[in-house]
């Protein structure tokens, strides 16, 4: 007996040491970037290079917050985009996850396996057929363009994700609803939204991240650089006078900031929701 628990001690201390050495190999180009945002170039460019700054310099951060490339500009564009994109694909995916999870829809299965393979297929492979018709709508240059180009996107990743919650969210509990006084919307807004809270935290998570870091589609559809989302607009740090180092780490910094005090304050909810949603396909 105490050669199974000592056998399952140091099984736990191996796997706790590897956890720490992933962990420290994921983490360690942020530390890198955040360290490297308070140096100086001189002593970022410098051999061996050093674990922490010798002399902190916060111009990087404070220095973007004023002038004609206002960091608070391109973080107002980059919210408005992620915003508009998880709301369009939430009041749009949510209802359609549910009814094609409830009812029979013809072609229903061909619908899901589209969906699949869009979620496959590159950015890229969608840039020339938007851009074609963005221009014939008169979309360019605007926030609308980058805002339904992210939906094509979110849209297919929210269905996939609650259709299974919603399969598994028992019908009688609507039934019971209707029975109490509810119709069949009631019964959804107020029974089965929150019964699966934890896959809609979860969608609205990763569609404000992937407006957020929309980058490809910004810098396509638009051109002026008023509407440039922080993704963005971090080539503006870099022109014929040089690459301003610590500028553009500092406002590395600033760009991940959000995503992850999103992800860490949802934690619990996104990974439940993840689970959640691969239990009945």
């Amino acid at each position: 007996m105490m050669n199974i628990l000592r056998k399952q001690r140091a099984k736990s201390i191996l796997m706790s040491i590897f956890a720490l050495a992933v962990s420290f190999i994921f983490l360690f180009p942020l530390y890198w970037i955040f360290t490297s945002s308070l140096k100086g170039d001189a002593e970022i460019f410098r051999k061996p290079p050093t674990l922490f700054p010798h002399q902190i310099f916060t111009d990087g951060y404070f220095g973007q917050l004023t002038g004609k490339h206002s960091v608070l500009i391109s973080a107002k564009n980059s919210l408005t985009i992620a915003i508009s994109s998880m709301a369009i694909s939430f009041f749009l995916a949510v209802p359609a996850a549910y009814g094609i999870s409830r009812f029979k829809v013809p072609g229903g299965k061909s619908l899901i396996m589209t969906f699949l393979v869009t979620q496959m297929l590159p950015a890229s492979l969608i840039l020339t057929p938007l851009f074609l018709t963005f221009s014939k709508l008169k979309l360019l240059n605007t926030y609308l363009a980058p805002i339904l180009a992210v939906t094509t996107i979110t849209i297919p990743f929210t269905l996939l994700v609650l259709r299974p919650m919603f399969m598994a969210c028992p019908a009688e509990i609507e039934e019971s609803a209707r029975i109490d006084g509810c119709n069949r919307f009631t019964a959804f807004l107020r029974v089965v939204l929150p019964i699966i809270k934890p896959g809609l935290v979860t969608v609205c998570c990763f569609g404000f991240v992937h407006g957020w870091n929309d980058l490809v589609y910004s810098l396509t559809f638009n051109t002026n650089n008023a509407l440039f989302p922080m993704t963005t607009a971090i080539y503006n740090l870099m022109n014929e006078y040089g690459i301003r180092w610590n500028w553009i780490m500092a406002y590395g910094c600033m760009l991940v900031t959000p995503p992850i005090v999103i992800f860490v304050t949802a934690q619990k909810y996104v990974i439940s929701g993840m689970v959640g949603g691969a239990v009945k396909g």
